[in-house]
């Protein structure tokens, strides 16, 4: 797929636009995963950072499958995202089948998805790793330019998250993300509330809850628990916008 680099250039920007002292880390990630999926040649994208012991946690996917495929990779503790988080360094898989002997759970699950290739692009700023962006695709893996684009977007956010620190100096690093890590919890809880209460299903629950923040100007993780705390007006929540 050809690189669109007017929209490349206009992703960098909006990104970098995101970086505020108060900025919404979880609408920040989703922001990464879908426009990795609109400019690169891949079918989903997810992204997964460490709590404070060091273990991986779904914190952005561009739709449901993939997010419990990355569950399913965490529960099982396998696959390419694990391999890159611990050693700090790109991980690709041309063809799922070639590592079923490796990965025989996660390789079997993303095969039943659909998924033929996976890359997985460490979120690393010089020796400190906070994360991993996971990109699937139903085809060929990325090409080298491709992949440079990719870690590119993985640093601008990995950057974005550690200016997020730089606003608050008495924080460490991990102890901001622990945050977003439980404000990622709220959401998920939010999202079941929603899904029965307006009997959608969960990935139309989150971008109903994603719209209605943006409307209201406010963070996910505020609007979540509201929802949970049944303080929320329901028949506010409602679809606003198109997804993008």
């Amino acid at each position: 797929m050809p690189m669109d680099a007017e929209r490349l250039s206009a992703t960098f920007v909006e990104l970098a636009d995101s970086l505020v002292t108060d900025f919404d880390v979880i609408e920040f990630l989703h922001l990464l995963a879908r426009r990795c999926t609109q400019l690169l040649d891949v079918a989903a994208a997810g992204v997964l950072l460490a709590d404070t012991a060091g273990h991986l946690r779904v914190m952005a996917a561009s739709s449901e499958q993939v997010r419990l495929l990355e569950l399913f990779q965490l529960q099982n503790d396998q696959g390419p995202c694990l391999d890159c988080y611990r050693r700090g360094e790109v991980v690709t898989v041309a063809e799922l089948a070639a590592v079923e002997d490796r990965w025989p759970e996660f390789a079997a699950q993303a095969r039943e998805r659909g998924f033929d290739a996976v890359q997985a692009l460490p979120m690393r700023l010089r020796n400190e790793v906070i994360g991993a962006l996971n990109l699937f695709s139903a085809g060929r893996g990325l090409d080298d330019e491709s992949t440079r684009i990719a870690q590119a977007l993985a640093d601008v956010a990995t950057i974005g998250l550690l200016q997020h620190r730089a606003h608050r100096h008495s924080d460490t690093v991990v102890e901001q993300l622990q945050t977003a890590l439980n404000s990622r919890v709220f959401i998920e809880q939010a999202k079941g509330v929603v899904a029965e209460r307006l009997t959608v299903d969960m990935e139309e629950a989150f971008m109903i809850l994603r719209d209605n923040a943006r409307a209201g100007r406010r963070h996910l993780s505020e609007l979540a628990q509201a929802v949970i705390q049944g303080t929320e007006d329901f028949s506010r929540l409602r679809r606003k916008e198109p997804r993008s």
